[in-house]
């Protein structure tokens, strides 16, 4: 690298994390198209010649598109399509499935993500939202060589809060008609009570249906304060306006 003048390595002051490294790549990447590949190369570098053949025809956005996932776990399998399913119904934009961070970008497209100004980054959601004419190239992921991805289970979960609530506010919404839900039923049940008290003489029971009232209701407040708390944190991380990350040195 240090004999090439066409790589420029970034060293950051610290690990900000997957997302804000991509950010980096493309804030110092110079190029007329732009290609971010993970390092292991598990992606095949023999698939950019097609991204570049549908570029060149047009495409201001080349997804590269796994045709299958048999190189996952049955159970990331099963995840990733639950959240794809999931993030597509509430959220907007879609994202397309089984599509990472490997792709290409034409340069307007980057200078129109480097527009965007928060930090909260879900870069799968900001590739999609910014637009243009999309294409997509399918192919075979391989297995990986050596070593093992740090990219745990609690990283996907997280990475899955990250884009849910960073571009939908349906986690919010529901919890109004939740609401409405639990009044009525409260209605319906201290009506029924009411009834059976005046036309069978039975007595109101007391503890047994206070107590588990009391905890029902405590335990959908504490959902939904969690629920906000997501997006109040989020909010107060923008307000800092901290960069997203730091240059130790670039050579």
């Amino acid at each position: 690298a240090a004999s090439d003048p066409l790589v420029i390595p970034l060293s950051f002051t610290r690990n900000f994390g997957k997302e804000p490294a991509l950010f980096a790549g493309l804030d110092h990447a110079t190029g007329d198209a732009v290609i971010p590949i993970d390092v292991d190369l598990q992606d095949p570098i023999e698939v950019i010649p097609h991204l570049i053949e549908k570029w060149q025809a047009g495409a201001d956005m080349v997804l590269a598109k796994r045709s299958d996932r048999s190189t996952d776990g049955r159970m990331k399998r099963k995840t990733a399509e639950w959240f794809y399913k999931l993030h597509n119904k509430i959220s907007n934009p879609k994202i397309e499935e089984n599509v990472g961070d490997f792709r290409l970008m034409s340069r307007e497209v980057v200078e129109n993500i480097k527009q965007m100004p928060e930090r909260n980054l879900f870069m799968k959601g900001v590739l999609s939202w910014v637009g243009g004419n999309t294409d997509v190239v399918e192919y075979a992921r391989a297995e990986r060589v050596a070593g093992d991805s740090k990219f745990n289970g609690w990283k996907l979960w997280n990475l899955a809060l990250e884009g849910i609530t960073s571009f939908s506010t349906f986690p919010l919404r529901i919890w109004t008609y939740i609401g409405l839900a639990v009044a009525g039923v409260a209605f319906l049940y201290g009506a029924w009570m009411i009834f059976d008290t005046l036309a069978f003489g039975n007595a109101v029971r007391g503890y047994p249906s206070l107590l588990v009232s009391i905890l029902f209701l405590g335990g959908v407040q504490l959902i939904g304060i969690g629920v906000l708390g997501e997006y109040i944190g989020r909010i107060y991380m923008e307000t800092k306006s901290r960069p997203r990350y730091i240059i130790k040195r670039k050579k």
